[in-house]
């Protein structure tokens, strides 16, 4: 009798689960962006989200919530009903980094939600200051091994993107760099250009200018491959340093527990609007590269990047807050 029972529980379960999907979606969705407007991320969610609300006939709003890091997107989201219409469109801080950044991260990121999709991935561009003596990044690990502690690099604060790349490079060039916290990327950006910092790791977007007059030297990018927006810069790997690899991704995910099928029939969409000669494009321009991969890759994705970011964070001695 219980095997009966059983059996009939996972019956109606999946049936459930097919007749939900069949009528996905029948109202507004929500895509949770951890920043304020105007970001990297809120600027790609308002580009999808206006793709997926064309293709399905419902609104797709864009809900910012900021603050802590991405963590109270993260919570809100993974704390949602599992039903596909409340999305977490997540970034490496908040699906990576937090988890070593955060004594009390308020939820897992490879328990509580569904990977949906790898959205895109950015590169950042390893500068420095034009009266630097270097031509490459050979050149500027050679130099800051002649001169331990003496070299510095800016971010726009601890635990950022920009910190961890310069992290990452310190641990695989075997470096000693100064690092140079501020509020932001602007001011970040402003002291190495005046040549108070001798090196910043910045977006494309935000480096880009400043290379083409001349104020900053571009050596490499850091992701696995070249950008095309800047094609003529080396990866860090192709420029000597082995293993390197620190890109700034945005993806989408679900509350754990969604159903398999709501939770494909978003990947299909969304990645056929990642794969549009426009979404390439766009992203392009602004530095970024459009993945679309499927959730079980995107799952794997998070959980080496947890692990990668770990062993930088505790390596550089970054204590959790």
């Amino acid at each position: 009798m219980r095997i009966i029972t059983s059996i009939f529980a996972v019956v109606v379960t999946a049936a459930t689960c097919a007749a939900s999907a069949q009528g996905y979606p029948a109202k507004p969705i929500r895509l949770i962006v951890p920043s304020t407007p105007g970001g990297s991320v809120d600027t790609l969610a308002r580009t999808v989200g206006p793709r997926l609300a064309e293709k399905w006939g419902q609104q797709v709003i864009v809900d910012n919530r900021s603050g802590a890091g991405g963590a109270i997107a993260g919570e809100l989201v993974a704390k949602s009903p599992p039903d596909g219409y409340t999305l977490l469109v997540g970034t490496v801080a908040s699906l990576a980094t937090n988890v070593s950044l955060q004594k009390k991260l308020p939820y897992d990121p490879a328990k509580d939600f569904a990977p949906v999709t790898l959205l895109a991935t950015q590169n950042l561009m390893l500068l420095v200051h034009p009266s630097l003596p270097v031509k490459s990044v050979k050149d500027l690990t050679a130099l800051a091994k002649k001169r331990p502690g003496s070299l510095s690099f800016s971010s726009a604060g601890n635990g950022t993107g920009g910190h961890l790349s310069g992290e990452l490079y310190k641990m695989l060039a075997g470096v000693d760099l100064l690092h140079v916290p501020y509020k932001g990327v602007a001011p970040a950006m402003i002291d190495v250009v005046s040549g108070q910092v001798t090196m910043t790791f910045a977006s494309i977007l935000s480096g880009a200018q400043q290379v083409r007059t001349g104020r900053l030297r571009a050596l490499a990018v850091t992701g696995a491959r070249r950008s095309p927006a800047v094609s003529d810069l080396p990866t860090m790997m192709e420029a000597g340093v082995a293993n390197y690899e620190s890109a700034t991704w945005y993806g989408i995910v679900a509350p754990a527990g969604t159903p398999a099928d709501i939770i494909n029939r978003l990947n299909g969409e969304i990645t056929s609007i990642l794969k549009g000669q426009e979404m390439n494009d766009r992203l392009t321009k602004e530095g970024a590269d459009p993945v679309g991969n499927t959730p079980a890759e995107f799952a794997r994705h998070i959980q080496t990047e947890i692990e990668k970011w770990r062993k930088v964070i505790r390596a550089a001695g970054i204590k959790p807050s």
